[in-house]
């Protein structure tokens, strides 16, 4: 899984910085829940930097009575969610849900409000249907209203790509380099140009790329073990692949290295989600204005993006929807993207003006000319709530075959039967 800014800020170990929700009227920053008085108040819980700051802001003055007590809550924000649900107090009329845990979340439906019960029929087209889908039960509940996405796109060194005599226009590259046999034909001649430039920063990153660009996971709808089959071990020989050319940068994003390495040319490109803008121009000094964005080789991928849930605990759930309602409108979305490019899930979104502007960083490109269609196309695939755990080996044994210490056949029959035997204790056929 990629490291990044927007993964620090939903309470994973990444790289530093970012835009944070400040305090404003109505915020508890402690960290702890906020005691709700159910005549006069609504709480709403979130992450630092699950929402924009001035969305926020707006969102508390525009519903004054109930008042909105926002808690931001730091750490691990899935477990003290569900520890509060377990203790039965405390528990917020409004929480966001992050998208990396809403697959374990959906077998607990009964602790939210099925928000087709006050009124999201009416809103539900406004959204990415994929995304909609995500927060949907098998039997049609909806127990989340989208907040943003994550698709992705190729960064890359226009410089870098021109010295090597690659295509560098962005037209030309998303002509030239629409597969990955193409992207890895161009690492190749990257590197016989420029042997300190690979073009893949880390190999493994790609197996969870390509697992994203399709339809099917590890677990199927009828909750059978699917791990064993093409489409995984098609993920596991791309990413293979790019290790035996010897185009494998070795170099986790967010690490230190990777943040160098976007300013000083050894990370010439990085594939990954619009957020991973403000990893790269966090991290860069001297190549500001050489960067630009081509679509993804063989086609966009979604990484992150949560949602805004209505708890059973909510004293007046069509209140809570109102509110929830206003803050994920298409004009609130386009704040939230200026606020810290946390990227619309609603594309109305992508024609206002703050999504529409040319951005010096890359060149003057519009980013959202590359990951407004890539958002549009993301494939729909069921993700069962064992999936993460059964994931696992997969990655684990990657990183054997990255070392040498294993052949990529004998790494792949050892992820397939410890895959296999988590997914069996877990219940999977």
């Amino acid at each position: 899984m990629e490291l990044s800014r927007r993964t620090l800020l939903g309470g994973f170990a990444a790289v530093a910085g970012g835009a944070l929700v400040g305090c404003s009227s109505g915020i508890n920053n402690a960290g702890a829940p906020a005691k709700k008085n159910a005549a006069t108040e609504l709480t709403m819980w979130c992450w630092p930097g699950g929402l924009g700051k001035s969305v926020l802001d707006d969102t508390i003055a525009h519903f004054p009575d109930p008042k909105i007590k926002y808690s931001e809550i730091g750490g691990d924000f899935k477990q003290k969610l569900v520890t509060t649900f377990n203790g039965g107090t405390g528990i917020p009329d409004i929480t966001g849900l992050k998208g990396e845990d809403i697959a374990s979340l959906l077998p607990q439906a009964e602790r939210f409000v099925d928000l087709k019960t006050v009124g999201a029929d009416s809103v539900l087209g406004d959204y990415l249907d994929w995304k909609v889908k995500q927060a949907t039960t098998l039997d049609g509940k909806v127990i989340g209203l989208p907040i943003d996405v994550g698709p992705t796109a190729l960064f890359y060194r226009e410089d870098i790509f021109a010295a090597a005599g690659l295509p560098s226009d962005p037209a030309k590259v998303a002509e030239q380099l629409k597969t990955w046999d193409d992207f890895f034909n161009a690492g190749v001649q990257l590197k016989a140009k420029n042997p300190k430039a690979p073009l893949v920063w880390d190999a493994t990153d790609l197996y969870d790329m390509v697992i994203g660009q399709g339809t099917e996971r590890y677990i199927s709808k009828d909750n059978k073990f699917i791990g064993d089959q093409d489409h995984i071990r098609k993920a596991w020989d791309t990413s293979v692949k790019a290790m035996t050319l010897k185009i494998d940068g070795k170099t986790p994003s967010g690490s230190p290295d990777w943040n160098a390495g976007l300013d000083q040319g050894t990370v010439p490109a990085h594939i990954g989600a619009a957020w991973v803008a403000l990893d790269i121009k966090s991290a860069v000094k001297t190549s500001v204005g050489k960067w630009r964005l081509a679509p993804t080789p063989s086609g966009p991928a979604n990484f992150g993006g949560s949602f805004l849930a209505i708890t059973k605990n909510a004293a007046d759930p069509q209140k809570a929807f109102d509110v929830i309602k206003y803050m994920l409108s298409p004009d609130s979305e386009a704040k939230a993207f200026t606020d810290a490019q946390i990227f619309p899930s609603a594309p109305a979104a992508y024609d206002k003006p703050q999504l529409k502007a040319a951005d010096k960083f890359f060149g003057g490109q519009v980013p959202i000319d590359v990951f407004g269609p890539a958002a549009k196309s993301i494939p729909v695939a069921y993700q069962s709530p064992f999936d993460d755990s059964v994931a696992a080996p997969f990655h684990d044994e990657l990183k054997t075959v990255q070392t040498g210490s294993k052949t990529s056949d004998a790494a792949w029959a050892a992820a397939v039967s410890k895959a296999k035997a988590i997914a069996k204790r877990q219940g999977v056929q």
